[in-house]
């Protein structure tokens, strides 16, 4: 099983670079973010042609996830955060594989910044309220697979100049020690899991030429409750999207499970 995780910046300006995707890769599972556009009007149907199912939790212009589903999803929630500011960032369901019942969890963190300002407030209790609502999801289920874009480089290595990053609210030790928290609770960085030392970039910037220099950030994650580890294969970064024309500035990062 295959399950991917992309911030798509707009379901509907990437359509035809997420049709072509789905068509050439076929994950089972994609969890999207920042689909920018309400429940109403996300692109069903496209989806549909290629036998996926959809489950939405969209906004207006801005945020919204979704998870798209060869298979059906049980339990999808809305609500396991109670957004302040009442936007539309994180969306659960639950599979079975190899008789064991995981629950996915779509996510699409707070940016943050500028740091001197209320946006970096929301942010830092928007995963204060995700790193409560992990502790009791997992008294109750051992197996989670949290993804999405966290807006969190784990460390120096995950970022291209990691000096010029280090009071930003996506590198700020206050937000890192955050991500160490959601580990801490019982979880493990996918990717890591797999690649020790390989880069790992799943932003490249628009601006700067950044794509061409590969000036990125590893800023889009799988956090797998340490009872999957066993059963992860790989994990990896697929660019082909990000050099497509009109690309997302993020790439998908898929895991595959045994």
């Amino acid at each position: 099983m295959i399950i991917s995780s992309w911030n798509v910046n707009s379901v509907r300006a990437r359509i035809e670079n997420i049709k072509e995707y789905l068509k050439k890769f076929s994950p089972d599972i994609v969890m999207i973010q920042e689909i920018k556009t309400e429940d109403i009007n996300f692109p069903y149907d496209e989806f549909k042609t290629f036998e996926y199912e959809s489950h939405v939790f969209g906004q207006k212009s801005y945020n919204g996830v979704a998870i798209l589903s060869k298979n059906k999803l049980q339990n999808i929630r809305t609500d396991l955060i109670k957004d302040r500011l009442k936007q539309s960032r994180i969306i659960s369901a639950e599979i079975t594989h190899k008789k064991k019942n995981i629950q996915i969890i779509n996510i699409y963190t707070p940016n943050g910044n500028p740091v001197d300002t209320e946006k970096y407030t929301y942010k830092t209790n928007w995963l204060d309220d995700l790193i409560k609502q992990l502790k009791t999801l997992s008294k109750k289920n051992e197996n989670i697979i949290l993804g999405g874009d966290f807006n969190i480089i784990p460390s120096a290595e995950d970022v291209y100049n990691p000096k010029s990053f280090e009071d930003d609210a996506l590198f700020r030790l206050e937000i890192r020690k955050k991500l160490r928290e959601i580990i801490n609770i019982g979880f493990h960085d996918a990717y890591r899991h797999i690649n020790n030392d390989k880069e790992g970039y799943t932003f490249w910037d628009y601006m700067r030429g950044a794509w061409q220099k590969n000036n990125g950030m590893r800023i889009d994650h799988f956090l797998v409750s340490n009872s999957l580890l066993n059963i992860i294969k790989d994990v990896k970064i697929n660019k082909y999207p990000r050099g497509k024309e009109k690309p997302s500035d993020h790439t998908p990062i898929e895991i595959e499970l045994a």
